[in-house]
């Protein structure tokens, strides 16, 4: 029963192109190696390192950072408890105007008075400054036959540790807004890495995660230099980043790499299941980035024609009052900014939460 289940989840013909099976890869010629779906076994005891490591990196190496840098994590004001307003809370579904109007008679309270209550118990449960600040070729020849390189290897287990590290920590970690569009993000990574590596699409899977480390590295620096208030430096960062996201997943990433996949693997080795469900896969991340690219150009073109940078969209918390709509943080309006000269265009300090 157990190998018969095995046998149709391994599914030659699902998994490789016509003509090749398991067998073929598992004799390879003397000096190659390909790549066998048992080696990245390894990445998950990795992940639990990399978690382990990322909490003892936040609590001995950025709290300190923070502290010296006057980055205070800041006491939110708590609503006054109340067991029915509460529970409605914990639900994770907004009150709508009927249920707001039902609420106001059984507590003798104003309309406005419970929004207001809704407002401060979301800002509770939002990420303190102090706890972002710590967060934060030619493919197809020989296909599939392709040796697997030892930087190769540990590029593959790196990168499936690390995602495999943050799904486990969204789940612990405060929910933000985002979190099934991180989560569909994070699971089809996951699973284009196990995949690609298990078809020995390898050069293709290498392509799709250089091009979408490249511009990570410029979001986080402009969040630290954020959280800092280190305006200027993070006005330049995000707009490094802005440009960097473009062109590696709006150009780069959908022209070249998604078209090669798509196309060039099509011409050479023709489709066959799995390759259906790995170009599925890529187009649901080339969806994601469009509407992260959205986000982006909206928190850039508010700060160039107001001068300070709205609120993200994808913010979990709700501003307390109209004077904090506009904020020195997308995602954290607890201060209200004003350009510093006139020839200031504006402070772009909006905050994506992006991987």
């Amino acid at each position: 029963m157990t190998s018969s289940i095995s046998d149709w989840i391994w599914s030659e013909r699902f998994w490789l192109p016509e003509n090749v099976s398991w067998a073929d890869l598992e004799r390879p010629p003397p000096g190659v190696e390909y790549p066998r779906l048992g080696d990245i076994l390894y990445a998950l005891p990795l992940a639990v390192a990399v978690f382990l490591l990322r909490q003892l990196f936040e609590r001995l190496v950025a709290k300190p950072c923070a502290h010296i840098l006057q980055i205070q994590a800041g006491v939110p004001r708590r609503a006054q408890p109340n067991d029915v307003l509460e529970r409605v809370y914990q639900s994770k579904t907004p009150p709508d105007t009927r249920q707001l109007e039902g609420l106001s008679k059984q507590l003798d309270w104003d309309v406005r008075k419970i929004q207001r209550w809704f407002r401060v118990r979301r800002n509770q449960d939002r990420p303190s400054i102090q706890k972002k600040f710590c967060e934060s070729i030619q493919c197809w020849h020989n296909y599939p036959f392709q040796p697997v390189s030892h930087g190769q290897y540990n590029y593959y287990v790196a990168e499936l540790a690390f995602y495999c590290s943050l799904m486990f920590s969204q789940f612990i970690d405060i929910k933000r807004k985002d979190f099934m569009i991180m989560l569909v993000h994070h699971l089809a990574t996951i699973l284009l890495i196990t995949f690609s590596y298990a078809n020995n699409m390898l050069r293709a899977g290498t392509l799709v995660m250089c091009v979408h480390d490249a511009s990570d590295i410029f979001l986080e620096a402009a969040k630290l230099a954020n959280y800092a208030k280190f305006q200027r430096l993070c006005d330049g960062l995000f707009v490094v980043f802005s440009i960097s996201f473009f062109l590696t997943r709006l150009v780069i990433y959908p022209f070249w790499v998604v078209h090669s996949v798509l196309f060039e693997s099509w011409e050479i080795v023709g489709p066959y299941r799995a390759w259906w469900l790995l170009n599925g896969l890529l187009l649901v991340l080339q969806a994601l980035h469009i509407i992260w690219f959205y986000l982006i150009a909206r928190i850039a073109i508010k700060a160039i024609f107001k001068g300070k940078v709205s609120k993200d969209d994808r913010s979990d918390i709700e501003s307390s009052s109209d004077e904090e709509i506009y904020s020195n943080c997308s995602k954290n309006p607890s201060q209200t900014i004003k350009p510093k000269d006139s020839s200031h265009t504006g402070n772009l300090n909006g905050e994506t939460h992006d991987h």
